[in-house]
């Protein structure tokens, strides 16, 4: 037979079949729109969380911190030396410590960062509301929502407001290689007033203050840490090394999220196979809806062999005709995942959104994960139908013309 010969016939069932064949399609949809909803899912929470902690310059950042007995230590010419190292494209140093912050006559110590102004992006945290910190915004500072919360102020309404900071610096004392000298600091009142430019959503009180609004009234001996952003992906575990052997602690965001995407590997793993375990169930229906069209044209395979209808002609219609079913399967279950995860998606928005949460798309899926999902679903519905037609292909044509 003429492959248009064999296309005709496998696609019959639609009108001789129409209800069953439909029936065994959405089943088949229901299998595959289980696993796009798992899956997806799991690939959103990657995303929502990855997007949380990362950014793209953050993931180039390794953190720089003195070593843990106290031989190294980051002072302003380490930094430079730093900055000279090949592959590095900047060093940003940080220093760490507790300040005395007045605001609205209420006076709080609270954590501090005295960083550059490219601090936030290498360390992954973007600012929710205002501006970022700029070298040319003099006396600009960035606060936490929690911050916010301790001086009972909304996020928009602080921004603008004017604080005092009184900062502690390690002294200068000559011990730039002591982890000791660490331990005794200098209060510097800082005379100007700091605005608050910008807001990050935060659970842990914190300010970020410009360093060269710090430096212009002190100096910094020694730095609690350094970011060091390398010029390329490559160019990281270089860089670690060569820090390593300098005597510095290195870590990098890059081994969190290699991490967490170990992580979500196994949980999408895990979702998956619940999925295919719906998938299964589908096949086993479409297995079943094959054997009853074997038994219903049984006659007409035997027709068909006597007048010359070869066996591999009858086991490609059988098998071409579960193949259809298997792709218009896959097809239904795509429609009907990304509508199962839209919907959700919404109530869970609206809920979230009902308590003051932000809204947030928690399903995601890669193209080639659809197209995989497609083809899977033909492969099972070819599999399911192989048996089918092997054994109609091999009927004796007498005995199919004598069945009833």
């Amino acid at each position: 037979m003429r492959l248009a010969d064999i296309l005709r016939l496998s696609t019959r069932m639609f009108k001789a079949r129409t209800t069953r064949t439909l029936l065994t399609i959405l089943g088949m949809g229901v299998g595959i729109s289980a696993i796009l909803f798992l899956v997806s899912l799991g690939y959103g929470l990657q995303n929502v969380l990855l997007e949380k902690i990362t950014t793209s310059d953050s993931l180039l950042a390794l953190d720089v911190s003195p070593s843990s007995e106290g031989q190294r230590v980051i002072t302003p010419a380490i930094v430079e030396e730093l900055s000279k190292l090949d592959d590095v494209v900047e060093v940003s140093p940080v220093l760490q410590i507790n300040s005395q912050i007045n605001f609205n006559e209420l006076i709080s110590s609270i954590s501090t960062y005295v960083v550059t102004s490219s601090f936030l992006k290498l360390d992954g945290v973007s600012v929710d509301q205002g501006e970022e910190l700029a070298d040319e915004k003099k006396n600009g500072v960035i606060v936490t929502s929690a911050f916010t919360k301790i001086f009972k102020q909304e996020a928009d309404q602080i921004i603008g407001k004017k604080i005092g900071i009184e900062i502690r610096v390690p002294k200068n004392d000559g011990m730039s290689e002591s982890k000791t000298a660490n331990e005794a600091f200098d209060k510097v009142e800082i005379p100007e007033p700091f605005e608050i430019i910008g807001v990050i959503e935060k659970d842990e009180p914190l300010v970020y203050v410009n360093i060269k609004d710090v430096l212009r009234y002190t100096t910094i001996p020694r730095f609690s840490k350094a970011k060091v952003k390398a010029e390329n992906s490559g160019a990281v575990n270089r860089l670690r090394d060569i820090l390593t052997e300098k005597g510095f602690m290195v870590s990098s965001l890059s081994e969190t999220v290699d991490q967490a995407n170990r992580v979500f590997g196994v949980i999408q793993i895990v979702l998956g196979l619940f999925g295919i375990i719906a998938l299964f169930v589908s096949a086993i229906g479409m297995f079943n809806t094959m054997t009853v069209t074997l038994m219903e044209r049984t006659q007409e395979i035997g027709i068909m062999k006597s007048i010359g209808v070869s066996n591999q002609d009858i086991l490609l219609t059988f098998v071409a005709e579960s193949s259809i079913m298997g792709f218009f399967g896959g097809l239904a279950g795509i429609i009907m995942g990304v509508i199962e995860g839209e919907i959700f998606n919404l109530l869970l928005n609206f809920v979230s959104g009902r308590f003051g949460g932000e809204p947030i798309d928690l399903f995601y899926s890669p193209l080639w994960f659809v197209v995989t999902i497609v083809i899977a679903a033909t492969v099972v519905g070819f599999a399911t139908g192989l048996v089918p037609a092997r054994r109609a292909s091999s009927l004796n044509p007498l005995d199919a013309l004598r069945y009833k």
